[in-house]
Order: C-alpha cells, then sequence, then structure tokens
C-alpha cells in the first residue's frame, strides 16, 4: 500500500510539474510579447488598420514662350459618404435638403439619392460613392451642401483628390510636350519636356492617414493631411504655340497629300538656339496622324543631299577647292571603283563650278570633289567634319537623341567609296535636329548654338533658374566660308533644285535633299529641306523630314519637303490672321500677370497676418490663404468681396476663414 501510495505521489508530483512548466511559459511568453516583441505586433496590427497615402504633389504648369499654357495640372474630386458616422439626429435633419440639393447639381430625381443614401446607411456603407471627376468650383459647391459641410466626422464627408494632366493645345506637340510617369516601383519614364525637367515640374508628395474599413476599402482619417503636398514649379518652354500650329498643320496637309509614313518639322531661333516648334507626325494603321515618337531628336538617319553642305564647308575650309572650282559630271555617271554614282538628272550637268553643283545638287560633282581632293588623306576631310561637331550628341535634356554616326579612315566600315558616298549624304547618320543645327551655324555665320527648349523656371512668379543661351563652337567654320555657302543656298531656291519655292516677296535659303530609305527592290525614299530665313538677315532655321512618301505622288525633296518649308516660313511673316490672334494673347497675359503678381506679392509677404484678399480669384485666395494653415469656406463664385477675418489680424494655423464671393 505504501508502495502504491508513493507511486500516485510521484505522478502527482510529474502533473504539477508540467503544470507549473506550462504556466511559467505562457507568463514568459506574454512577457516577451508585452515587453519584447508586443511593439513590433502593435505596429503590425495598426498597419492593418491604418496607413500613409501617397498624394501627388500638383505639377508646376508647362507654357510656351508667350505664357500659353502647353501642361497643367487640374484638381480632380471623388466625394463619397460614410453613412455609419453621421448621428440619427444629423441624418434626419439633414437629409432631405441634402438629397434635393444632388438633385439639383446632377441633375437626377431627389428620389434617387434618397434611396441610395438611406440604403447606405441601412447597410452600414462607409463608403458611398456620390460623385467622381468633378472639379474644383463644383467640388466647393458639393462640400457646402447640407450635411456635408459638417464635416468628415459629423457630415460623413470624404474628399478624394488627385490631378489629372491636361494639354490646353491638345494633339499638337503632344509628343515634344510629352510626360512623365512613375511605376509601382519608383521607375520613371521621361518623354519630351514634361520629361526632361521632371525635377522641377513634379513637386513633392504629401501623405494622408487613412483608416480601413469594409471590403478592403480605405477612408481618410480627418479632413488634414499629414503632409502637405508641395507643388512643382512652372517651366516656360521656348515653344511659341502660334508658329507650332502652323508647323504642325503645313506637316498634316503634306503627309497626308503624298500618304508618307511619318515627317518632322522644326523651327529654331537663329540667335539664340531657341525652338519655336517641333512637330512629329507618323501614320496609324488608319491612315491617321498623330504625334507618336519624336522624329526629331531621336531619329538618325542617312541625310542625302543635305549633308553636302557639310562637305561644301568642308572643302572650302581646306581650300581644296574655291566656289569657282570646275568638276566634269561625266554625263551624270561615274564610276569610282566598283560602285556607280548617278545624277538624278538623265546626261548629267556637263562642266559646272562647285556653287552650280551646290545648287542643282549633283551627285557626281560632290563624289569627284572630295573623292580627287581628299583620296590621299582621307582623315584630313572626316577631321575636318569632327571638328565641325558633327560626331557629337547635343547633349539634349530631352531624353533619347539618335547618335551621330560618321565613319572614319581605319574603322572596320570603313571602304574606298567611303569618301565620294560621305559627299552626298550616305554613309554617315544624323538626326533633323542635329542636321539643323548645323544649318542654322551657317545662317549664324558659323556660331553653333544648342538647341534650347526651355527658358527659365519659376516658383511663385519668382525666377528660379534662367536659361540662356550655349555656345557649342564659336566658329565651325570662317565667316568667309559661311558667306559663301550663305549665297550657295540662296541661289539653291532662286534658280536651283528648289527654285519651285522661290517668291519674289519673301527670299528664303536652304538645300534640297532626297536619298533612299533601304536599298532593296521595293526602295523607299526620305525627302528632306533644310534651310533659313529671311535669306538676307535669317531670324529662323528650319528642316522638314518626311519618310516613305508615295512614289506614284513624289518623293523628291524639292516636290515633298521644299513646300512645308515654304508655307512655315511666308505664315509667320506674312499671315495676318495669326498675327491678329497673338495680340489678345498678350494683352491677356498681361493681366494675368497683374493678377498674379498681386497674389505673388501677398505669398511672399503674409505668413501670420492676414492679408486682404478682396479683389482676388477664388483660387488664388483659397491657394494663398491655404498655405497660411488657414480653413477656407467658400460662399459663392467669382471674387472675394468680404472675409471674415479683417486684414491685418494676427492669424494661428488651422484657423477657420469665411470668404463671399460674388
Amino acid at each position: 500500500m505504501a508502495v502504491k501510495d508513493k507511486k500516485i505521489l510521484t505522478r502527482l508530483y510529474v502533473v504539477v510539474g508540467g503544470m507549473f512548466l506550462f504556466a511559467l511559459t505562457v507568463v514568459v511568453k506574454l512577457v516577451n510579447i508585452q515587453f519584447v516583441e508586443g511593439e513590433m505586433y502593435r505596429e503590425k496590427a495598426q498597419q492593418s488598420v491604418f496607413k500613409d497615402f501617397v498624394i501627388p504633389a500638383n505639377r508646376g504648369n508647362l507654357y510656351d514662350s508667350e505664357g500659353n499654357l502647353l501642361a497643367t495640372s487640374v484638381p480632380k474630386y471623388d466625394i463619397r459618404f460614410d453613412a455609419v458616422t453621421v448621428s440619427d439626429k444629423n441624418f434626419r435633419k439633414n437629409i432631405k435638403s441634402l438629397c434635393e440639393a444632388l438633385s439639383k447639381e446632377f441633375d437626377k430625381p431627389v428620389s434617387y439619392y434618397n434611396n441610395m443614401i438611406r440604403a447606405a446607411r441601412t447597410n452600414n456603407n462607409r463608403y458611398l460613392l456620390i460623385r467622381r471627376n468633378m472639379g474644383y468650383s463644383q467640388y466647393i459647391r458639393v462640400r457646402n451642401f447640407p450635411l456635408f459641410k459638417l464635416g468628415a466626422n459629423k457630415g460623413g464627408l470624404i474628399v478624394e483628390q488627385r490631378t489629372v494632366r491636361e494639354h490646353p493645345i491638345g494633339k499638337i506637340a503632344e509628343r515634344t510636350v510629352g510626360y512623365e510617369r512613375r511605376d509601382e516601383k519608383g521607375y520613371y519614364t521621361r518623354v519630351g519636356l514634361e520629361g526632361a525637367y521632371g525635377p522641377f515640374l513634379r513637386g513633392k508628395e504629401g501623405r494622408r492617414l487613412k483608416q480601413k474599413i469594409a471590403k478592403g476599402q480605405w477612408k481618410p482619417i480627418g479632413d488634414d493631411n499629414e503632409i502637405e503636398p508641395e507643388d512643382g514649379f512652372d517651366v516656360i518652354s521656348t515653344i511659341d504655340v502660334n508658329i507650332q500650329d502652323i508647323a504642325h498643320h503645313a506637316l498634316l496637309a503634306q503627309l497626308e497629300e503624298f500618304e508618307a509614313e511619318h515627317g518632322t518639322v522644326v523651327v529654331m531661333e537663329t540667335k539664340t538656339g531657341e525652338i519655336k516648334a517641333i512637330a512629329n507626325l507618323g501614320r496609324t494603321k488608319s491612315g491617321k496622324y498623330y504625334e507618336k515618337l519624336n522624329y526629331a531628336v531621336g531619329e538618325s538617319h542617312e541625310p542625302g543631299s543635305t549633308f553636302k553642305l557639310m562637305a561644301m564647308v568642308a572643302a572650302l575650309e581646306d581650300k581644296v577647292i574655291d566656289s569657282s572650282y570646275v568638276v566634269d559630271t561625266e554625263g551624270g555617271e561615274i564610276k569610282i571603283y566598283d560602285r556607280v554614282v548617278r545624277d538624278s538628272r538623265w546626261g548629267g550637268f556637263g562642266k559646272i563650278s562647285a556653287a552650280k553643283a551646290f545648287e542643282v545638287s549633283s551627285n557626281t560633282a560632290f563624289a569627284k570633289i572630295i573623292h580627287n581632293n581628299y583620296i590621299n588623306d582621307p582623315k584630313k576631310f572626316v577631321d575636318r567634319l569632327i571638328n565641325m561637331g558633327l560626331d557629337k550628341e547635343l547633349g539634349l535634356a530631352i531624353k533619347g537623341e539618335g547618335k551621330p554616326k560618321i565613319p572614319y579612315p581605319g574603322d572596320k566600315n570603313w571602304y574606298g567609296t567611303s569618301l565620294a558616298w560621305m559627299a552626298y549624304g550616305y554613309g554617315v547618320s544624323l538626326t533633323p535636329l542635329q542636321i539643323l543645327t548645323f544649318y542654322n551655324a551657317i545662317a549664324n555665320d558659323g556660331e553653333m548654338v544648342k538647341p534650347q527648349f526651355i527658358k527659365e523656371v519659376k516658383a511663385l512668379g519668382k525666377v528660379e533658374k534662367k536659361y540662356e543661351k550655349e555656345v557649342l563652337n564659336p566658329a565651325i567654320c570662317s565667316k568667309e566660308t559661311a558667306k559663301i555657302v550663305q549665297e550657295m543656298m540662296k541661289n539653291t531656291v532662286k534658280r536651283g533644285t528648289a527654285e519651285n519655292i522661290y517668291t519674289t516677296d519673301f527670299h528664303v535659303a536652304g538645300k534640297t535633299g532626297t536619298c533612299w530609305e533601304n536599298y532593296g527592290r521595293n526602295r523607299e525614299y526620305i525627302a528632306s529641306f533644310a534651310g533659313y530665313f529671311p535669306a538676307d538677315n535669317p531670324e529662323y532655321s528650319c528642316i522638314v523630314v518626311i519618310h516613305k512618301p508615295n512614289k506614284k505622288k513624289g518623293y523628291y525633296g524639292n516636290i515633298v519637303a521644299a513646300p512645308v518649308f515654304k508655307t512655315v516660313s511666308q505664315k509667320i511673316y506674312n499671315d495676318t490672321p495669326i498675327i491678329d490672334k497673338v495680340s489678345p494673347t498678350i494683352k491677356e497675359n498681361k493681366r494675368i500677370n497683374k493678377s498674379y503678381n498681386s497674389y505673388y506679392k501677398k505669398a511672399e509677404k503674409y505668413k501670420t497676418i492676414m492679408p486682404n484678399v478682396n479683389g482676388m480669384t477664388a483660387m488664388d485666395a483659397l491657394t494663398l490663404l491655404e498655405n497660411m494653415g488657414l480653413k477656407v469656406e467658400l460662399n459663392g463664385e467669382g471674387v472675394v468681396v468680404d472675409q471674415s477675418i479683417a486684414s491685418g489680424t494676427k492669424v494661428r494655423k488651422k484657423q477657420r476663414i469665411r470668404l463671399e464671393l460674388l
């Protein structure tokens, strides 16, 4: 019996010991959770219920050189309703008048909103959608409706704001204006001016705390943001919307006429390098055209005869020829090693001067000039091209610049025929903007300036950064050489390959270009024209490049590309309606600038003292006062006629002010 009792007692001790160890383990775990791992679990629980959401900043505006908007951020608002947070008293008191106000605003029956909101109340819906994509003025009206004006907690109002980027001039210059997008991993895709100057335009993001509610939805906590977003800077571009409009439609008409695949036009201000217009149009499968790619900046291709200007400048600078140098075109066909060079004119041009060879764009003449004078030292010719900067990218802020290609003796792609073929624009590769920059330098008596797309960056009316003229090469050639080829380009239009665009009223200078797009049996062509105007006192340079026109309708540069140049140049100077359009815009800009200056002066001066906002627009007054940290209530529309806090009064953050508008 004693032995049996002893065994029972032993078992009891084991059970009690086990229970003690279990209890001890529970205590240790509780202590660990409470004091060691507790913070981590609390943080996870908090994150599952509350979360900071990014509030994108308003991007700065992108303007043309005259103050016309190219791109702007427009706020859009979604209004939702938390049917749970509203008290029974407030709900019963305001539901009828709220539904009536919504019915009047959105043109739906009162019963529609009454049934919808009451159903949400019954179903404890905390995220009922009332309206999407409202503009600012409509949002201001709706948030002051009965019940909603009580705010987030008492009135159940949920406001979600986002910004939408809009282009007031539509599809014109769409690719040049471009965009900046960021994916979920934080990587940016940058296109055009929006992408190039994104760091200035994008501003700083804000943060807003939201609470997770039913069905994975998130509701903002309160009316305030934890971190307010900061608006981006405004960027003033060099683009002139009137010139852009001219270039766009001139190019479009010619592309449609010749059923071409794609094309580009660029207009540059000669002295400064400012790009006043850049149009890029490509054809869709349906035959329509839109700005699908920035061909002017990114498409490097063989230029054809527009490169004869570069070859002529090199030969004149090296003094291997002068403009009177005579060359025999030999019936329009010559053989260099095992390849044949042909002129576009059957039978050639006979014996002609170098100047005449330029005017009539003789391939055989240029092939002989360059081949015969550089064959013993081909590096001399290529080095001259390199010294003029033709092998270098322009270093544009816009992404995607095409790489120039200038073959060099000794390279694997250098052949015995390379010199001759380079002379008239084959075997080399340049973008339209790189070609234009060279032509612009000739118009500038040899000074090569960098193409500029931006004039300045502004913040609250104050210039943060100004972009000055940038000289890439002060003298790509002597002024004497520049004058000689300037005369050649004038004569090309007057009596050469581009005489079809000559007019006695308005003189231009330039060079035609026609080259093969491919070398197969189904040969396609690139038609181009580059030059400047007015010929005697250049203010603008311009290039037109059109790819793959319908060969049955025409493919030479003088027929396909040069007429676009003529239209652009004449309309810029002679089209009275264009001038008439500009004048009201300038007057309007002065008025707007005056309004902005008033706003900016107040914004810089007033931080804790109430300013006088009478006479200001609702948007300006709201922006000014909210930046001071005030809570603004608006009543009415238009400009401010009365303010509830007198000017000169000391104000504090989150203090409420009511503005009467008329």
